[in-house]
């Protein structure tokens, strides 16, 4: 269909996507489903000094990350406190698991069936994970004193409820996915991160007022990480694939050839790797606590371990956290890589459907080229990550801006769903020869 550009091409993608009915149904069916989410992160549960609870978040990354996922419900502490990061936390071991144990690599070569089972045990087992966690989670905030009431049916009633919204969410996320647009489950943390947007422009005003140019720069290191994301989220190496076949026609033999590529990414393991060395370097610092001197005395050893491993901590001793956790993300970023590149299985699959990289021979001798080639370009990915991980106190030392923090989670997060989606519509759009949001 050609027509003559008189809009913006977004703009005009945009109003092409309201003018086929399907595509405006799914769109709104998507932005409906948000809005529910949006409503149950402001159902409260009863008995929480929300004043002391917003301040314990200031001090602890982990529950500001487990924050990040539940959209922020997690610092108003609603019943929906937890999101789905349970069902992350339940699908980050199942991917662990499957190449461990048989049953589960028989199911996840099954085709489609077998994906679908495998989610199913995914299912199931974030059920006793949501349990344990929102458990965790209110005898936390009862050793802090901001939750009041803790009598055993009142913690049921609470643990229930928390684990019931955990599932809820799963479902509308799996119905996004089904009648909507994008993958739901990014979609539900995504609307997460968004919500949280008025809250660090309010923030930004109050650095306006107090340090200007800490601000502008500030905005500056944004941006540049935010495109710094970007072309390591697109970034990937081509490996050319050719296929041969035969096919049998009037009695004579045809032979027929093609090519395609691999694209192997530059950024295998997603934000994965910033989720596992969080959990890790958060660790040292939870225990400490419990064994630290109260404040009035003198310090011992666990206040010195709880001041190291505080990402707030000033340099010289903020830069042992910073520094430890640079290298744990690039640790875990190979480890993580590797375990997903080991279960695509990519040389039996090129062998069984007749393709062959050029001057590579079939089966093993592919699969040793192919690993050489991902942990190569693991590199690139590993220190990029390593880099938006660090982008927080870099950003504090330059700008000497506190009140506001570049979340490299956040920022992977965003900017992977809305290219995720932004491809799913410009695919819909091309095959109704429309002109997508894309060049």
């Amino acid at each position: 269909m050609q027509r003559r550009q008189t809009r913006p091409r977004l703009v005009q993608a945009m109003v092409d996507v309201f003018k086929l009915p399907d595509l405006r149904r799914k769109l709104l069916f998507t932005l409906g489903m948000l809005v529910v989410f949006r409503f149950l992160c402001h159902v409260p549960l009863p008995g929480v000094d929300i004043d002391a609870l917003h301040q314990l978040f200031e001090q602890n990354q982990l529950l500001g990350m487990l924050d990040l996922f539940s959209g922020g419900a997690m610092s108003n502490f609603s019943v929906a406190a937890m999101g789905v990061y349970p069902y992350i936390t339940a699908s980050i071991i199942m991917q662990l698991l499957v190449p461990v144990i048989p049953r589960l690599r028989e199911l996840s070569q099954q085709g489609e069936a077998g994906h679908r089972k495998v989610n199913q045990i995914t299912r199931l087992l974030t059920v006793p994970l949501a349990a344990l966690q929102g458990y965790a989670q209110l005898s936390l905030l009862q050793s802090q004193g901001i939750v009041s009431h803790f009598e055993p049916l009142t913690v049921m009633a609470m643990v229930l409820s928390m684990t019931a919204s955990t599932m809820f969410l799963v479902w509308i996320g799996e119905l996004i996915t089904e009648r909507g647009i994008g993958n739901g489950i990014s979609i539900i943390i995504f609307g997460g991160i968004v919500a949280g947007l008025a809250e660090q422009v309010a923030r930004g005003s109050l650095a306006w007022n107090e340090n200007p140019l800490g601000l502008i720069t500030f905005i500056i290191l944004g941006l540049a990480t935010l495109v710094f994301i970007v072309i390591f989220i697109e970034g990937h190496r081509r490996i050319p694939v050719q296929y041969a076949s035969s096919t049998f026609r009037s009695g004579r033999m045809y032979r027929q050839s093609g090519s395609t590529y691999i694209p192997l990414r530059v950024n295998t393991a997603g934000m994965i790797p910033l989720i596992f060395a969080i959990a890790l370097m958060t660790l040292p610092g939870t225990i400490a606590s419990y064994f630290a001197a109260p404040a009035g005395q003198d310090p011992n050893l666990a206040n010195t371990i709880m001041l190291i491993f505080n990402p707030a901590t000033a340099a010289p001793l903020g830069l042992i956290y910073w520094g430890l956790y640079f290298l744990l993300v690039l640790g875990f970023t190979f480890f993580y890589t590797m375990i997903i590149f080991e279960q695509l299985n990519l040389a039996k699959t090129l062998q069984q459907q007749g393709g062959f990289i050029p001057g590579v021979r079939p089966g093993k001798t592919t699969q040793d080229y192919l690993n050489r080639v991902i942990r190569r370009i693991t590199w690139g990915g590993a220190f990029f990550l390593a880099a938006v991980a660090i982008m927080p106190f870099i950003a504090r030392g330059i700008t000497d801006v506190t009140v506001l923090t570049i979340s490299s989670t956040a920022l992977l997060i965003a900017v992977g769903v809305a290219l995720d989606t932004m491809k799913q519509l410009e695919a819909q759009l091309t095959m109704r020869r429309y002109e997508g949001f894309l060049k």
